[in-house]
């Protein structure tokens, strides 16, 4: 029953009752009406409070659906990276895989190449290896004018081998092209071939035929490790050669260009014989002939004996030399052409500076008379005098100063006397100083400076009679040279390969050098030496490369 049926009942009820309580009755009326419209608020109260209840409740829902919502979004995102890092496992394995089979791979190839290769050495199958030598770049002088005709054999004393520094003074092109062809027998002998090819042009031009020198300079066979010589304590590790080559031990003063001994032609020998065990000795015979010195008389040969001897760090060259015909030659005004000579060298390499740091120098003394007066290019000069007489002395080293200076001296000098003519005599000193400066790992500042001073008289026997032309001369050259260089190393040493070189280089020399000559061929007055240039300077700026490998 509602509250309003419940008031509308108990005042019906006390209606039907007695008048005095007529009062009462309104009072309880009213009372009773007070109190539904207060059930009634109650009543609506609670039906809003029920209202938000299920609100509430709808929202708390709500929120828990969101939250495992969320929850299972969490879920599956740590499933998904789980996944992935699982996956970024299984490709670093399989990348670890490939690794392996890569190197596996590697392995088996280097395994089948060694078989291949012991198949061939033991089927007598060939070697083959390539090296060399190039050089390239061009100088022109302080007018633009082309540099030609010049390197380190420029000055007055350069015909008689006295050079100056090479850098920053060699235009020229020149390339050694070295083949070789090895064949191992089973039984350890070998042979082996070589093929040089060399050509060395002064034009910039990129076709040079017309201007090429493509020799053939070494063209021979050895034999090594041969059965014949097994057991034996002397012959055991000689080597037998024979054909057109340099000799083994040649070397030089890599500054100048300039070999201290240059041993070549055609002919044969055996090297590492060993009298003793700390004795070492090579015998060689070559020859060679002087059509180059009058091409009328090809017929005239030198022939070459030599004993090359090691004794620790000590050398003793001896060698002899013999010219059938020569001393019939007419090209030397009264002066008798030798038909003989010899030859000695004595020399001590260290492997160090001298002693007193690391590096390496060498230092040695050379005499020859006759044929032999010509100290360096053994048996190459005919056109020496029976009583020709040379005593060239040599010493160059490397060693570094600090980590960023290294520093290359070399000394050589020499004298002469009834060289070319009676009576003639030449004296001639070169010092060199080669200094490098590493910048970076790949850029270097290279410096060298030379003195050379000669004191050059052609005697009275030239048969010159032009009164412009000087046979007796003295005085000094200077040359300084700069040169950035970029290699692939720098920290390597003065013999790192290859260097591309920019050169700025100044020479200097006395006016009283000017129109030298050795009597010889006449000369334009007022010349430097082999140059075209007059006056007492030049300036020379260029680009070289140079290679070897």
């Amino acid at each position: 029953m509602k509250k309003s049926t419940l008031g509308a009942s108990i005042a019906l009820a006390l209606m039907t009752g007695t008048p005095a309580h007529a009062a009462d009755t309104d009072v309880l009326l009213k009372r009773l009406e007070e109190l539904e419209k207060r059930m009634e608020q109650a009543e609506r109260r609670a039906s809003q409070a029920e209202n938000k209840a299920q609100k509430a409740e709808q929202r708390a829902q709500q929120a828990e659906a969101q939250a495992k919502q969320a929850e299972s979004r969490t879920v599956t995102g740590k499933t998904k990276a789980r996944q992935a890092e699982i996956q970024a496992q299984q490709a670093e394995i399989q990348a670890k895989q490939a690794e392996i089979q890569a190197k596996q791979a590697e392995i088996q190839a280097q395994e089948v190449a060694a078989r291949e290769s012991a198949k061939a050495k033991d089927a007598g199958g060939p070697e083959f290896s390539f090296h060399g030598y190039a050089r390239a770049g061009f100088l022109t002088d302080d007018s633009g004018h082309n540099v030609k005709g010049v390197g380190p054999y420029m000055t007055p004393a350069g015909n008689l081998g006295g050079p100056i520094g090479r850098l920053g003074v060699e235009p020229d092109k020149y390339v050694e092209a070295v083949f070789d062809s090895k064949i191992t027998h089973e039984s350890g002998a070998y042979s082996k071939y070589r093929l040089m090819l060399a050509d060395g042009v002064r034009t910039n031009n990129d076709w040079t035929s017309d201007d090429s020198q493509l020799n053939v300079r070494q063209l021979f066979a050895e034999l090594g490790n041969l059965q014949s010589f097994a057991g034996s304590s002397v012959f055991q590790d000689a080597i037998l050669w024979a054909g057109k080559r340099f000799d083994r031990n040649n070397f030089d003063i890599h500054f100048y260009d300039s070999d201290i001994i240059f041993l070549a032609g055609t002919g044969a020998g055996i090297y590492d014989v060993k009298p003793t065990e700390n004795w070492s000795t090579n015998f060689t015979l070559y020859a060679r002939n002087y059509g180059t010195i009058d091409p009328t008389n090809e017929e005239v040969q030198s022939y070459i004996v030599s004993s090359n001897n090691y004794l620790g760090p000590w050398q003793f060259m001896l060698s002899g030399m013999w010219a059938a015909s020569n001393n019939e030659r007419v090209s030397i005004p009264d002066t008798k052409a030798a038909e003989s000579g010899g030859h000695i060298l004595v020399g001590h390499s260290r492997p160090n500076f001298y002693g007193y740091s690391q590096g390496f120098s060498k230092t040695g003394i050379l005499y020859g008379y006759g044929l032999g007066a010509e100290p360096k290019a053994l048996g190459s000069r005919g056109d020496l005098t029976k009583n020709a007489q040379s005593v060239r002395v040599y010493t160059f080293g490397v060693t570094p100063i600090n980590d960023n200076w290294r520093i290359a001296p070399a000394l050589m000098a020499q004298y002469s006397k009834d060289y070319l003519y009676k009576g003639d005599k030449y004296n001639w000193v070169s010092l060199n100083l080669r200094l490098e400066q590493p910048i970076t790992e790949n850029f270097l500042m290279a410096y060298e400076a030379t003195y050379q001073y000669q004191d050059l008289d052609a005697g009275s026997h030239t048969g010159q009679t032009d009164p412009d032309i000087k046979t007796k001369a003295s005085g000094s050259v200077y040359k300084f040279t700069v040169s950035p260089t970029f290699n692939l190393d720098t920290g390597a040493g003065f013999f790192q390969r290859p260097a591309l070189r920019g050169l700025i280089t100044y020479l200097n020399w006395d006016d009283g050098l000017n129109n030298f000559n050795y009597g010889q061929a006449p000369s334009e007055p007022d010349q430097f030496a082999s140059t075209t240039w007059d006056g007492t300077d030049h300036w020379l700026f260029g680009v070289q490369m140079e290679t070897w490998f």
